[in-house]
């Protein structure tokens, strides 16, 4: 067998599901020009790392000069049943797909640590890994090795996997050879555009991540922006709603990967139940998920902006006791909360808790961003 199927064999045997091969010396230029144009614009939003290391992103061989050859991995993380089911259900928050089962980054990590370990033994070869966190841009070098295209919302889709796929890569000073580029796919189709509540998107291609649910939610560190909370409705994590749409999700299949299955306790979660996390509690549900590294405070922060969007009165007295949270970001977003909630009939308990101005607590804790 040649290098490049052996190497396919291995990955398939460490539990990936897609591989692909491309040259680092190819990288589109096109590639580094919309980055420029995002940070430009400010698009980034909270996520100043981005611009910080820009450079090193533009080409891999800025990133480690040795590199000759990069090997892309991708991992089916689809789910079963319909990822959107949750955002009619105002009682329950709603956790995007991939961060329902097992931490991605830890999974993809290991499994590309013991593809990277066979590749430098047999080939005699020094090799790096890198998985999200690391200044790769990953969905252009998978379009170049074949593993799918950008589309119109700005992620990756494949041809086997729909829009739930995983990356990873491999960067080797092996010259291996390049997979074939995956063409552009998308048509006409502007379903990913359209349903967006926040309209995030500017233009096909393109995405102001200051308006999206999954920055708002994870990456930015304030107070929600008033414009946005009640688009979020019960979207306490992340957002599928672009990735749900796309019609090439008619080829996904269900992972075959059992880390990936959603825990049953991150399902469908009750608001009522995520309001009572303390700081050892959040810890303790989310260990070994990606939503622990966003802190219970910013979790919070988004339970009480959909507790707020609920109308259920019976969340009213859990919110009144977030007012006395340490941190102001959950003050602040208990007090938005009760002000949303206050037309219902509860209002005499919240005097009674000793809020006599629900409005006059939303200007003194959260500013409206």
């Amino acid at each position: 067998m040649s290098r490049e199927q052996q190497i396919t064999e291995k990955a398939l045997e460490a539990g990936f599901d897609d591989i692909g091969f491309t040259s680092a010396g190819s990288f589109p230029v096109e590639a580094g020009e919309r980055l420029s144009d995002f940070l430009k614009n400010g698009w980034h939003g909270d996520m100043g790392w981005l611009e910080a290391k820009a450079g090193r992103r533009k080409s891999p061989r800025v990133l480690w000069p040795e590199v000759k050859s990069i090997i892309m991995l991708g991992q089916n993380y689809a789910g079963a049943g319909d990822p959107l089911e949750n955002l009619a259900m105002k009682s329950v928050g709603n956790i995007s797909i991939y961060a329902r089962g097992g931490d991605y980054h830890d999974l993809v990590k290991k499994r590309l640590k013991i593809l990277a370990r066979w590749i430098h033994r047999e080939f005699q070869t020094p090799v790096k890994v890198f998985v999200d966190t690391a200044p790769v841009m990953e969905k252009p070098l998978a379009r170049l090795s074949g593993l799918g295209w950008q589309g119109k919302h700005t992620n990756l889709v494949s041809r086997k996997f729909g829009s739930w796929i995983f990356l990873g890569a491999i960067f080797t000073a092996l010259d291996l050879k390049p997979s074939e580029p995956f063409p552009d796919a998308c048509g006409s189709c502007r379903a990913c555009l359209d349903v967006c509540p926040t309209k995030a998107f500017p233009a096909p291609y393109q995405l102001d991540a200051r308006k999206c649910i999954s920055y708002l939610t994870i990456e930015h560190k304030g107070p929600i922006p008033k414009q946005f909370r009640k688009a979020i409705g019960n979207r306490i994590y992340g957002c599928d709603d672009c990735l749900a749409v796309c019609p090439w999700n008619k080829y996904a299949k269900v992972s075959r990967d059992i880390d990936y299955f959603a825990r049953e306790e991150l399902k469908s979660p009750e608001l009522a139940e995520l309001l009572d996390l303390d700081e050892p509690g959040f810890r303790t549900l989310f260990s070994r998920s990606p939503i622990k590294r966003t802190g219970r405070n910013r979790f919070l922060r988004n339970v009480l902006v959909a507790a707020g969007n609920s109308g259920d009165a019976a969340l009213v007295s859990k919110v009144t006791v977030l007012l006395q949270d340490p941190s102001p970001l959950v003050r602040g977003a208990a007090a938005w909360a009760i002000q949303q909630l206050s037309e219902a009939k509860d209002i005499e308990h919240l005097k009674a808790s000793g809020l006599r101005d629900p409005v006059a607590a939303v200007r003194a804790e959260w500013t409206e961003g």
